[in-house]
């Protein structure tokens, strides 16, 4: 009885998540369009950014499904729920296979954790269909990543960038002896060399940290694309114009 509810529960969700989806991609509202913001060369290094923490997100999550413990439990179900969430929203169920790995993407570990503080023993073999279904997913984004980036001819330098970031996430986990939430804050702060310390020391503090600093960071480099693009703009519009004039002297010569 309980797992019909956890699944009647995250199917409500779902939906209500998918008409959100569908009403924001169909929106005519300026604000949501990049393209009013941002240069197209930055606009395709977010969607390469973007898929490869989706990427990063999904394996965290699959460690954190087989490690965590304690107090952790609970911030960590969370995200499994909203990473499944997402899943969820890129998978067009139409066919047996993708209504396979949908139900894989039900998070009933999490969801029953959180419902209803305890875990039975139906639940362990759940807990394994979805790892699976995570890591399905993990290389899903991984795909589409190679995908885009060969499509708009983009270099393949971000997947080291991520790759050094990814080993050092775990390595400093490893060897300072902290958590991957730990981990990931004294990384950010070392890899990001903006001189500032993430603070907080609650998990929500620490989270809210991360984000900042990495947010700061990706403006950062959206600030100076645009403005080394307006830059050239300028000087070829200008090259342009002398071009221009030229022509027309030399027609008035002849």
């Amino acid at each position: 009885m309980l797992y019909f509810i956890v699944v009647a529960i995250f199917l409500l969700v779902t939906i209500l998540w998918k008409y959100i989806d569908r009403r924001l991609h169909n929106s005519e509202k300026q604000i949501l369009k990049l393209e009013k913001y941002l240069p197209s060369e930055e606009i395709h290094s977010l969607r390469q950014i973007y898929y490869l923490v989706m990427m990063t997100l999904f394996v965290i999550n699959i460690f954190y499904q087989i490690l965590a413990q304690g107090t952790d439990l609970i911030y960590f179900s969370i995200l499994d729920i909203i990473l499944s969430l997402i899943a969820i929203g890129q998978i067009k169920i139409d066919d047996l296979k993708s209504t396979i790995l949908a139900f894989a993407m039900i998070p009933f570990v999490s969801l029953d954790y959180l419902l209803f503080y305890e875990v039975d023993s139906l639940d362990t073999i759940m807990f394994v269909v979805h790892l699976i279904g995570l890591i399905f997913v993990a290389h899903y984004f991984y795909l589409k990543f190679k995908k885009h980036a060969k499509s708009q001819g983009l270099s393949y330098t971000i997947l080291l960038l991520y790759g050094i970031i990814f080993f050092s996430f775990i390595f400093t986990s490893l060897v300072e002896n902290v958590d991957l939430l730990n981990s990931l804050v004294m990384v950010s702060n070392a890899f990001t060399s903006n001189g500032y310390s993430i603070l907080g020391h609650t998990i929500l503090g620490k989270l809210n940290g991360i984000f900042l600093v990495w947010a700061g960071y990706i403006l950062s480099g959206v600030g100076t694309a645009t403005l080394t693009v307006a830059l050239v703009v300028k000087y070829y519009n200008k090259r342009f114009d002398e071009l221009e004039e030229l022509i027309k002297e030399l027609k008035d010569e002849k």
